[in-house]
């Protein structure tokens, strides 16, 4: 008896097979939508143009420089750590600097997070809410929680 107990609970505690994979996501948030959805300033769960461009500035100001007027593509990175998580996330630095000097101002900042603002903005009201801000995408034809059929 007391070895058909070990055994059983041995088999519900016992991790997934190896090999296993993750069910891909079907629903994601940018790490611009994070960004703006961090925004929301009263809590509502709504973001304004307003909480949006304040949103911004205060970020901004936290970055290495910022109090001169414009960082530099090491700044921003790590700006973009800070603030989207991660180094590499979208917008780059690239993007960002629109006129092509190397260095990021806060206007240059908030233009590129307006241009997000109104992209996510799927009925036009001005105000974002948090099914504006994530992304629904199926799994790929034949491909089932990352798991194809076998011809």
């Amino acid at each position: 008896m007391l070895l058909a107990l070990a055994l059983i609970q041995a088999i519900v505690a016992a991790p997934p097979p190896a090999g296993t994979p993750q069910p891909p996501a079907t629903i994601f948030a940018e790490p611009a939508a994070l960004f703006i959805a961090a925004c929301d300033t009263n809590g509502d769960g709504r973001v304004t143009q307003a909480e949006l461009t304040a949103g911004v500035a205060r970020s901004y100001a936290t970055a290495e420089g910022a109090a001169t007027g414009s960082i530099g593509y090491i700044a921003f990175a790590d700006w973009a750590q800070a603030s989207l998580g991660d180094r590499n996330a979208l917008p780059s630095s690239f993007e960002v600097d629109r006129d092509g000097d190397n260095r990021i101002t806060l206007a240059e900042l908030q233009a590129r997070f307006a241009q997000f603002f109104t992209r996510f903005d799927r009925d036009k009201d001005g105000v974002l809410t948090r099914a504006e801000l994530i992304t629904i995408r199926g799994a790929p034809a034949g491909d089932r929680y990352g798991i194809r059929k076998k011809k």
